[in-house]
Order: structure tokens, then sequence, then C-alpha cells
């Protein structure tokens, strides 16, 4: 039987508390929006919260215990002994708009791409991708999908 109420966007709640960079926030709405719908999750809700390396050093040491700055931190929501709760919120993605940039330099590319590559890389921690567990295949597979979705987003591959 159908809904009689069927959700019309999925929920995205997008803070930004650093000031260094100007971060376009609608933009970063609308490219979230399409890549929910690319994994198949459109009507499942996510954050993202812009930080600079100081903020997500604390966070970084408050929940992992690593006590520097990173690019980027995810936090599922739909794992775990809570993941019942309310299973249509996937969960947070922190990004240091800091690193980001330096990154972004580094890479020779805009911040902009840098930013989405992040909230793709959290994404799919959020969605149990894997990278860090020094397991070859699985970091294959996430740098896979990475790459597939950042072309799918933009048009154009990002080179690493």
């Amino acid at each position: 039987m159908k809904r009689a109420f069927e959700r019309m966007s999925m929920a995205i709640a997008i803070r930004n508390q650093q000031k260094k960079v100007k971060i376009d926030l609608r933009q970063i709405r609308r490219r979230v929006q399409k890549l929910l719908r690319l994994v198949d999750c459109r009507e499942k809700e996510i954050s993202l919260l812009f930080v600079d390396d100081e903020e997500i050093q604390e966070i970084n040491q408050r929940y992992l215990g690593r006590n520097y700055p990173t690019n980027v931190i995810s936090f599922s929501l739909s794992e775990g002994e809570f993941s019942s709760v309310n299973p249509d919120v996937l969960g947070d993605i922190v990004i240091s708009v800091d690193t980001a940039s330096r990154d972004a330099e580094r890479g020779n590319i805009p911040v902009s791409d840098e930013l989405d590559f992040l909230i793709i890389h959290g994404l799919l921690h959020i969605l149990g991708y894997n990278h860090e567990n020094n397991n070859p295949e699985e970091t294959a597979c996430m740098q896979k999908k990475e790459q597939e979705l950042f072309f799918l987003l933009h048009g154009y591959p990002l080179d690493f």
C-alpha cells in the first residue's frame, strides 16, 4: 500500500562555524541532495558541519582519541545500538575547511571540489565504506566509489 504522505525531500542540516573561507551553502545543499539520490538515500537525513582546524581537533580528540586536526570526521547514526531510534537519520559529517583549503591548494583544485570530495568521503563512511582497516580491497572499493560519485556530481573526474 502506498503511503498517503510521501516525503518530498530529505532533511539536510548545514552549519558553517568557520569564517576564513566563504562557502556557498545553497550549492552544498543541492549537491548533497543529488548525492543522497545517487546512493539511494533520497529520504534520509544528514547533517554537515563546517569548522576550523581547532574545532575539528577537539572533536577528533574527544570522540576518536586523536589529538590532531583532520579533514573530515563522520558519525554514523545508522549503525550501533541506537540505529533503530530513527532509521531515517544517516549521521553527521564534520569538515575542517582549513585542512580542506590546504589540501585543495596542494592538489591544485578548487576548494569547492575538495569540499565536495570530503562530503562524498564522509557519506561513504556513514554508509559503511572503509579505508582505515589496512584492507586494500576495501580501500580500492571506497576510492572507486568516491571517483564515481564525484564524476556523477560534476561531470568531470577528480584527479588525486
